[in-house]
């Protein structure tokens, strides 16, 4: 077949005799490919995106251009003659690039190796490009993003070259100028809502995260919200009077013009501050939301709102402090204190979308800058009775949490759901009030998920957006519900049932079911690539990469196809979520017969088996691309959690698990190249060697012990830590043939280095490269750690960062050795606007000390670095304690002193006892020669009981194990502390110690079992015992009151 001439017009846009010129035929070429996908294979075909990226370096205007006034807004904002022909030719050249990126996430892929994207980046700027070509760029960005969230491979990682160009530090202030507009014309609140949406397409990285929260953006983000809260009339009373108190009047954002969109800000923010305290807790101590959201002095709070009324509501009740209150509570339905007690009382809501008693005060409600609240006597006193009650203890709650409960309720469409999604971020990170569970179980969860039935995806006026219309937005919601309730339920039995209560279950199932439907005929068709089927002509230079393929072997590019692994891998999140501690829900969900889908959900996509065995996919069926075989990163990893979370019941893992056949699709997984996808399946596979498992002999048969050993050695510390965990369950009452297998093929060494490691420097700068990608800088000189006592990495008892409902707190913690990208901003300047003066008060000093101990909690890569070891280390002590135990004990103890060295073990148990001393090299004084500081660790709770526990099975071993074991006089000494330790594990565990130090095994054990006995009481234990009498666990006391009789027996 002949090749087709080249049109005329590509030479107008590669040599235009004018500028005018090159305008019209681009121009024309844009009207051409629009909505003609077609047209748009063949243009490439021609070589036309190598003059697009030239028009685009070769006509950008220098210097700064003069300020228009976009505020009007008048005529159409696309009119030529507002633009240089110069200006015009970039316009329409990053339209026509839109218009082919729109095409294929193949040819999106391609523009990224491309120099179009740093040429369209500079484009951002306010100060440099005129709105219409911001705008253009801005959408162009955004159809990219979109293109490449159809690559099948997990977020973050076909998009990672597109994140790190736009959240460089150029482009990053672009982002902040386009965010701080002020003008209210169309135009630039189109420019804000498509800025936001980018930011929530592509920040996927926890370095993206912190550079956005510190360069700025999270500040305009929070501002451009807080001009919502002003135009809706939710500023709190006083809160313009504290402001001018504080001198800090100018923090009040002006109202949210008509034109802005609220759903992409809320989405952008959750991105933001997702899995992070601390910048969580930074958006509530940005100015503009503290400025409208204020903590109220006892003397500004309103009178109605210190003494309610209402008090004659048995089902409600409040605390004596009602500072936790706030009048943005008084708008949201009545939540019983227990919902549990009685079912009845979901008859007070109202129904769901309603705004709760808005409708009582709305009367006195002014939309305002500056909100009129309800004065004490026209306030209804019924309003006032639907109050939840609020924790005494802790801090105050932001008032933001009690608005977006409103908007979640009050709203509809994106805004309902995006406010749903950023409530859920700040309530995982401890940010809510422990009150605040039960209005999320009666109040969210059932409208997450009522927006899992498609006849209640209706648009609400504020979340329309110009790319947004109904069936976009129910394709959204059933992709993003699922994973919000997955997310807001995780370790919540209350939020668990109050989802299951509303058909959770039964609806997730359906949907997963629903997602395995092939394809309608419509969806199916080829997919379209930069290079024609069985073309051999090469690529232009720096345009296109290697031609491996006409089609993009790891290309999914029907949307249709991966709407339905999106909701795949939603609902299996979910279901996950809604399974880990009830046999009742596990129970349901295997009733509603999704296993054997969960099964084909664990197959992993064979594109790139495909494209490493040469195969031609330009060929043969057309259909291919457009449907799904297999399943991508992501939908793996959700499926290992879904078997994760099933297997923890025996009766499942039995018989609905093993009749599925799920044992061998896992264990394959665990072979897999993503490291995230062997992590998820290492973790689930934990289960499926446990003793009762009739899946662990065919996984054993398969090669398992292998594979975990091989996963144990990893650099990751989250997949060692979860190959020693599953090596932990493995050995349990296992054969002692397997034992010693398994600790032959972990290595003595290995397993020593594992739970005394000795070389934590190099764990450190491991941990700093895990988390920049890169060695971003040497360890100080004289920086390193130093152990006084021993030479292994210590445990940390006070670095742990609670999850939530408590502040973030650390005992003992050390001097940051590396900070992540991004921390020197806050440092030098981020902070400035909450640190005290004369002028400011005492709630944004206690604002900055906060934060501060809360970044230093995160970013402080040498904790980081020690809890990782410590995790490991305690898995590392429970594999030893599980290897000498159980049936052939005596020989396996013998066997771990004659391998590991008698006088080693113990040794290595002593010092997981003992207080370390470690001198590192703090912040304040990083350059000063006395810039060290000494502190003490003390060892955590899970690595001393499973201490105690080892010296139990030994104690429990031979008699000449025993007399081992009381000889060992310093490792005892270390045990007395502890017998007042605060977990009773451990006073259990010393307790059976004695017990098994002091039995008498036959007639000959009898005079050493006396010997043993005389050593332990003068030693002290005795008295250690007796303290323990009057303990308030009754197990202690029922152990202890064995081992002070058979101790006082062989003493007498």
């Amino acid at each position: 077949m002949t090749r087709p001439a080249t049109p005329p017009l590509l030479g107008q846009i590669r040599s235009p005799s004018s500028p005018a010129s090159q305008v019209d035929a681009l121009k024309a070429l844009k009207n051409d490919i629009i909505g003609h996908e077609q047209k748009k294979e063949m243009w490439i075909g021609f070589g036309v995106l190598a003059p697009l990226v030239r028009t685009l370096s070769t006509s950008r205007s220098e210097g700064k251009r003069p300020t228009r006034d976009l505020n009007g807004n008048s005529g159409n904002i696309w009119e030529p003659a507002s633009l240089t022909d110069e200006e015009q030719a970039r316009l329409q050249a990053t339209i026509i690039i839109g218009s082919l990126a729109h095409g294929s996430s193949a040819f999106a892929t391609s523009l990224l190796r491309a120099s179009a994207i740093s040429f369209m980046l500079s484009a951002l700027s306010t100060a440099q490009s005129p709105p219409q070509l911001v705008l253009a760029t801005l959408q162009t960005f955004n159809t990219l993003a979109d293109a490449l969230s159809l690559m099948q491979s997990s977020p973050g990682m076909s998009d990672s070259t597109l994140s790190s160009l736009l959240f460089s530090n150029d482009n990053v202030e672009n982002l902040v100028q386009i965010l701080s507009q002020s003008s209210a014309s169309s135009v630039v609140q189109q420019q804000v809502a498509l800025a936001a949406s980018l930011i929530a397409k592509t920040c996927h990285e926890d370095r993206h995260q912190a550079v956005l929260a510190n360069s700025g953006v999270l500040d305009a983000l929070a501002t451009r919200l807080a001009s919502f809260v002003v135009s809706m009339g939710f500023v709190l009373p006083g809160a313009d009077q504290i402001a001018q108190n504080e001198g800090r009047s100018g923090n009040f954002p002006n109202p949210a013009p008509g034109a802005a969109v609220l759903h992409p800000l809320l989405e952008a923010i959750s991105v933001i501050i997702q899995d992070s305290r601390f910048r969580a807790t930074k958006l509530l101590y940005s100015p503009a939301i503290f400025a409208v959201f204020p903590s109220l002095p006892p003397d500004m709070v309103p009178d109605w709102l210190k003494n309610p009324p209402g008090k004659s509501h048995p089902p409600f009740s409040r605390t004596s402090e009602q500072g936790h209150l706030n009048p943005i509570d008084y708008l949201l339905p009545p939540v019983p204190t227990n919902h549990r007690a009685s079912s009845a009382a979901s008859t007070a809501f109202p129904p769901l979308g309603s705004t709760g008693s808005i409708s009582t005060l709305n009367t006195n409600l002014k939309v305002s800058s500056r909100s009129s609240w309800p004065s004490d006597q026209s306030r209804d006193s019924n309003s006032a009775s639907r109050i939840a009650a609020a924790e005494s203890a802790g801090e105050d709650e932001s008032p933001l949490i009690a608005w977006l409960f409103y908007i979640t309720r009050g709203e509809d469409g994106l805004t309902r759901l995006m406010a749903a999604l950023l409530l859920t971020v700040l309530y995982k990170t401890g940010l809510t009030h422990k009150r605040r569970e039960s209005s999320l179980a009666l109040l969210v969860v059932p409208l997450l998920v009522r927006m899992f039935d498609s006849d209640s995806t209706t648009l609400d006026p504020i979340s329309r957006h110009p790319s947004l219309n109904a069936k976009s937005y129910a394709r959204m919601a059933k992709e993003r519900a699922p994973s919000i309730l997955a997310m807001l339920v995780t370790d919540s039995m209350e939020l668990q049932k109050a989802a299951v209560d509303a058909h959770a279950i039964k609806k997730l199932s359906q949907m997963l079911k629903v997602a395995f439907d092939p394809p309608s005929e419509a969806t199916q068709g080829s997919t379209w690539s930069p290079y024609a089927q069985g073309s051999t002509r090469k690529p232009e230079s720096g345009v296109f990469g290697p031609a491996s393929t006409s089609r993009g072997a790891d290309v999914c590019s029907s949307s249709s196809a991966m709407h339905r692994l999106k909701v795949r891998e939603s609902t299996l999140k979910a279901l996950a979520a809604l399974a880990p501690f009830k046999d009742e829900y596990r129970k349901m969900i295997i009733d509603n017969g999704v296993t054997p889908f969960i099964v084909d959900s664990l197959e992993p996509s064979d594109t790139t088996n495909r494209t490493s065995s040469g195969q031609n996919t330009s060929t043969g069926d057309n259909r291919a691309d457009s449907t799904l075989d297999g399943n991508p990163a992501p939908v793996l990893i959700a499926a290992c959690g879904a078997v994760r979370a099933l297997s923890r019941s025996v009766s499942i893992l039995r018989t609905s698990l093993i009749d599925a056949g799920v044992a061998m699709p896992l264990f394959e997984l665990l072979k897999h190249p993503e490291i995230e996808v062997q992590i998820a399946a290492t973790a689930a596979v934990c289960n499926l060697v446990l003793e009762f498992s009739p899946m662990r002999e065919a996984i054993m048969r398969a090669g398992v012990l292998r594979v975990l050993c091989e996963h144990a050695h990893s650099t990751n510390p989250r997949l060692r830590l979860n190959a020693v965990w599953a090596l932990k369950h493995l050995v349990f009452s296992a054969e002692n043939d397997v034992k010693v297998s398994c600790l032959e093929e972990l290595g003595q060494g290995w397993l020593v280095q594992l739970i005394c490691d000795d070389t934590e420097n190099k764990a450190l700068a491991s941990c700093i490269m895990r988390d920049n990608g890169e060695m971003v800088a040497e360890l100080p000189a004289g920086g390193s750690i130093h152990s006084q006592e021993g030479d292994g990495p210590e445990d940390l008892t006070g670095l742990r960062v609670e999850r939530s409902g408590e502040d973030t707190r650390m005992s003992g913690s050390v001097g940051s050795f590396g900070r992540s990208q991004g921390d020197f901003d806050l440092q030098q300047g981020n902070l400035e606007s909450l640190r005290p003066s004369s002028q400011r008060s005492k709630e944004s000093t206690q604002s900055s000390e906060r934060l501060s101990a809360l970044r230093e909690a995160e970013t402080n890569l040498a904790i980081k670095a020690r809890r990782d070891d410590a995790a490991v280390q305690e898995q590392g002590l429970d594999f030893i304690r599980n290897l000498i135990c159980g049936p052939g004990s005596v020989s396996m103890i013998d066997f771990l002193f004659g391998n590991l060295g008698q006088d080693r073990v113990f040794e290595i148990l002593s010092l997981k006892l003992r207080h370390k001393a470690i001198t590192a090299q703090t912040r304040e004084r990083r350059y000063s020669l006395q810039g060290y500081d000494t502190r003490l660790i003390q060892p955590q709770s899970e690595i001393i009981i499973a201490v105690c526990f080892i010296l139990v099975h030994i104690a429990a071993g031979h008699p000449r194990h025993r007399q081992i074991l009381v000889s060992q006089t310093e490792l005892l000494k270390l045990l007395l502390p502890l017998f007042g330790h605060a977990n009773k594990q451990v006073r259990v565990a010393l307790a059976w110690m004695i017990i098994n130090l002091t039995w008498v095994d036959d007639q000959a054990d009898q005079i050493a079992c006396k010997g043993r006995a005389s050593e332990l009481k003068k030693l002290g234990f005795q008295s250690k015992l007796e303290a323990l009498e009057s303990d308030p666990e009754l197990d202690v006391r029922e152990r202890t009151k064995t081992a002070l009789f058979q101790l006082r027996q062989n003493t007498m």
